[in-house]
């Protein structure tokens, strides 16, 4: 992906200042997984462990495996997390993915890092490892319609958003039947379901 290295003492002030909305966003990511079914969860981009520990809330005895490209963000996390039932590794997006099948799969602000093949691609290995009937949300920056409503700084380097309906299309291409959850200015919560 990047050189570019988080520090997870400064994540969220950054992410207060820079998303706007992030405290939307992350509410609209629980909403929608809470009504997923979440024997084993599979988180994409865990950083410090913020969103995975809402989404722990709502589903307690869940098995937890993250992955994340900054070994810093993940020790972070592992503090923020209660380690039964977790498993984090260090990992990039591109590389296979956990072994499934995984009930849920989430990811909050890291596939935007991904040009538009990279999350095609992604969405597909995904699709592979999501069990039957299962959930993957994304909550992330997308391209909104009117320009006006690029409120998240983006350098087009390490950020590429796309738009939601190339992110649907893509979705849909690797076999989910996705939806738009929530979408708000440049922000947007996408929930796709696969097949049973």
């Amino acid at each position: 992906m990047s050189d570019f290295e988080w520090n997870p003492d400064t994540y969220l002030a950054l992410m207060a200042e820079e998303v706007p909305d992030y405290e939307r966003l992350q509410e609209a990511l629980v909403d929608a997984v809470s009504t997923a079914p979440a024997g084993r969860m599979l988180e994409l981009g865990t950083g410090s462990g913020e969103t995975a520990r809402r989404v722990r809330a709502v589903h307690p005895q869940a098995e937890l495996v993250g992955i994340d490209a900054s070994a810093p963000m993940l020790a972070a996390a592992r503090r923020t997390l209660d380690g039964h039932r977790v498993r984090l590794s260090v990992q990039q997006l591109q590389d296979p993915l956990p072994d499934g099948p995984y009930d849920l799969v989430f990811s909050a602000l890291v596939v935007h890092h991904l040009d538009g093949d990279g999350k095609a691609d992604l969405f597909t290995r995904v699709r592979r490892v999501t069990a039957p009937g299962g959930r993957f949300v994304l909550a992330d920056l997308v391209v909104p319609p009117d320009p006006a409503d690029v409120v998240t700084p983006v350098d087009g380097v390490h950020d590429i958003p796309s738009s939601v309906e190339d992110q649907l299309r893509w979705l849909q291409e690797a076999g989910f039947t996705a939806a738009v959850q929530w979408q708000h200015r440049d922000l947007a919560v996408l929930s796709a379901t696969a097949p049973r």
